[in-house]
């Protein structure tokens, strides 16, 4: 890489004074800049060795270089003039990141979901260890050997009362949590936006209101007191979350425009000084009762439905989560479900949605049958996973997102489920439970009445699971690997040379020389699926760098598989640290980049298990990378893979040789040489 194309670069991205971070994954240059608007993307797509750019949200941009990309990082970090790159903290730059979302571009209701969904994913795990401490004082509670765990008012011996405080810790300070959460992703100080939530957490604010002047509004009695003559409303804001996420979404905007206007050499000081002056006052006079309004109305809009008719209510919550849950649109219900139990000391929500995560677990079960039936190892094991994840812990994102949105047929056998669970509930006339928890088999009893609910769930498992081993899970049955593999070479090498393409499926249609050999002569390198799960065309990747070729033909691969193994035998050219890419020289001369998920370089190797390092000799079939999936999904980023002949130029053409569900021993690709040119005979 010449170091020309090096300066090149930095000098066409406006200067390295605008370059404030720079990183690099398998195949681009990923830089984070002060104004995109000094870049000259058309200079630096002309600069040589650069195969493309990629402009994205924000300051952003992207440069497509390829293999060399290692090179042409060293070359630019050794230049003289990038000791002037002024670089952001790796927190400002992954908090920048992350507020504007994994893929980049989303509307600004997706953007509203994407925030919640960040505010509330990092506690989950607490969230759920809090909740089997709640079960076992429900089911405590349900044997009568202690009192009313969750009525506040009820005395419990103080062994009980510590265990207690066990569950308590997590949902009395949620707000704290979430403002932390929240905060960190609307790119502000998470801890300044953690002490702002937590001034209205202290005892002595609700103490303010021991003599304070009582109001009623919207069912509630309300304290006010007056502050140099402003009134300020006490409330308790233990397990609220709309206060706090309503105070980090105006914090961030306020922390990024005082970090403009303050001088950088004090920013240290005055910055979060400035925020939480102007923020403190904000959030216990405004943004704090407003969010518990809001909160409020919300709760009482679904209490209001569910005393109409429990029995609609809890068919309408488990038919409408499986679409809910996808989309991020679940996380304000439960935002709903903590404000009914601090507000009506129950709720009623979480009964109804168990009938839907026992009808996902069921479908799962119902794969896993088959799979083991089949012998389908990669399905056998990203069921077994996501089924354990679900009946354990009740989390339905692995099944939902590793198996179930992959497969069309699964959710018209899901959904009966839903609805008879849904309809046992409604007409046993609902269920509540006192606490927040996930709806495993462990909490069970943390509802009431624990046998309906339980025969409820049970019902909505069997039925989806019964349905799923009657009807299949798979849209179509692809033909097995062996099958798929003679059938496409055979194709090429019987076709004429001016229909073969049409035979094979081609990416696109080959050239004919004239005067060299056809072809259907030339010799076809086959290349196995590094992956199970299903093959998509490379054009359906969400990524245009893969999507249009820029990198290269290939296929992509939608894993239900969990490992990465080498799609024939050669030389490990690239092994990322990160563990998102691998790349392959081949013995037969084929170059091959595979990039696992979309954008997770920048997961920095969290979820990743590299097994080969660069220079490494593998044979086909050894393992180069694990991965966990679950991970990735809850990242936030797809798990879809592209497989891709970086070498493509240097082929005739490329095919995509197989469709649907493939295992690593299926051929998915086919790389035609070129035809050697032939030197003519010396007299």
């Amino acid at each position: 890489m010449a170091t020309s194309t090096a300066s090149g670069i930095v000098a066409n991205l406006g200067g390295p004074s605008n370059i404030t971070h720079m990183t690099h994954c398998a195949t681009r240059l990923r830089f984070e800049l002060r104004d995109a608007s000094k870049v000259n993307g058309d200079a630096i797509d002309a600069l040589p060795e650069v195969m493309g750019v990629v402009p994205q949200s924000g300051n952003r941009y992207q440069v497509i270089i390829g293999g060399a990309v290692q090179t042409v990082f060293n070359e630019i970090q050794a230049l003289p003039e990038m000791a002037q790159m002024g670089q952001l903290s790796d927190a400002e730059v992954k908090a920048a990141a992350r507020s504007k979302g994994p893929r980049g571009k989303f509307s600004w209701l997706d953007n509203v979901f994407e925030y919640l969904s960040d505010s509330f994913r990092p506690i989950i795990g607490a969230l759920l260890g809090a909740s089997l401490f709640i079960t076992f004082m429900a089911l405590m509670g349900s044997m009568n050997v202690i009192g009313n765990w969750a009525d506040s008012r009820v005395a419990l011996p103080d062994s009980w009362a510590f265990v207690n405080l066990c569950w308590k810790c997590i949902f009395v300070f949620l707000p704290l949590l979430v403002a932390y959460n929240a905060s960190k992703k609307m790119g502000a100080d998470p801890w300044v936006g953690f002490g702002i939530m937590a001034v209205l957490m202290l005892p002595g604010f609700t103490a303010l209101g021991e003599n304070a002047e009582q109001i009623h509004f919207m069912g509630q009695t309300i304290n006010v007191v007056h502050i140099f003559g402003l009134p300020l409303t006490i409330f308790d804001y233990s397990s609220q979350v709309f206060p706090p996420l309503l105070m980090a979404a105006l914090l961030g905007p306020l922390w990024k425009g005082l970090k403009r206007i303050v001088p950088t050499n004090i920013q240290l000081i005055f910055v979060p000084f400035f925020a939480m002056l102007i923020m403190i006052p904000v959030t216990a006079f405004i943004i704090g009762p407003i969010g518990v309004y809001v909160g409020a109305a919300l709760a009482q809009g679904l209490s209001a439905i569910n005393d109409f008719s429990p029995f609609i209510f809890a068919i309408i919550i488990p038919l409408a989560y499986p679409f809910m849950v996808p989309l991020g649109l679940h996380w304000p219900i439960n935002a709903i479900m903590l404000l009914n139990i601090q507000q009506l000391g129950y709720d009623f929500i979480q009964g109804p949605m168990g009938a839907w995560n026992f009808a996902c677990f069921g479908a799962t079960a119902g794969v896993l049958i088959l799979s083991v039936k089949d012998k389908d190892k990669a399905m056998r094991q990203t069921a077994t996973g996501a089924l354990a994840a679900g009946l354990l812990g009740g989390i339905s994102e692995p099944s939902l997102y590793g198996i179930h949105l992959r497969f069309k047929r699964i959710y018209s056998s899901m959904l009966p489920g839903c609805l008879v669970g849904g309809l046992i509930i409604g007409l046993g006339g609902g269920v509540k439970t006192n606490a927040f928890v996930f709806t495993s088999l462990l909490t069970i009893p943390a509802f009431d009445s624990m046998f309906l609910y339980g025969i409820a769930v049970l019902a909505s498992f069997a039925t989806a699971c019964t349905l799923v081993v009657i009807r299949g899970y798979k849209d179509t049955e692809p033909a097995t690997a062996p099958e798929v593999a003679a059938s496409k070479t055979e194709a090429v090498e019987a076709a004429p040379a001016e229909s073969h393409v049409e035979a094979v499926a081609p990416i696109a249609a080959p050239v004919e020389v004239a005067g060299e050999e056809t072809p259907a002569a030339r010799e076809l390198v086959q290349l196995t699926s590094p992956l199970a799960g299903r093959v998509v065309p490379l054009a359906q990747v969400p990524d245009p760098v893969f999507a249009e070729g820029t990198m290269g033909k290939g296929v992509a691969i939608e894993p239900s598989s969990n490992t990465v193994v080498a799609p024939g035998a050669g030389k490990v050219v690239l092994a990322a640290e990160t563990g998102h890419a691998v790349a392959l020289k081949l013995d037969t001369g084929v170059e091959v980049l595979i990039h696992i998920g979309l954008d997770t370089v920048k997961m920095e190797g969290d979820g990743f298990d590299v097994h080969v390092s660069r220079g490494d000799v593998v044979e086909a079939g050894a393992p180069l990378v694990t991965f966990d999936p679950d991970k990735i999904a809850a990242a936030g980023y797809p798990a879809i893979t592209p497989v891709i002949v970086m070498n493509t130029k240097k082929m005739d053409e490329v095919f995509q040789a197989a469709s649907g569900e493939v295992g690593t021993d299926t051929v998915v690709l086919i790389a035609q040489k070129k035809a050697k040119k032939t030197q003519p005979a010396k007299a």
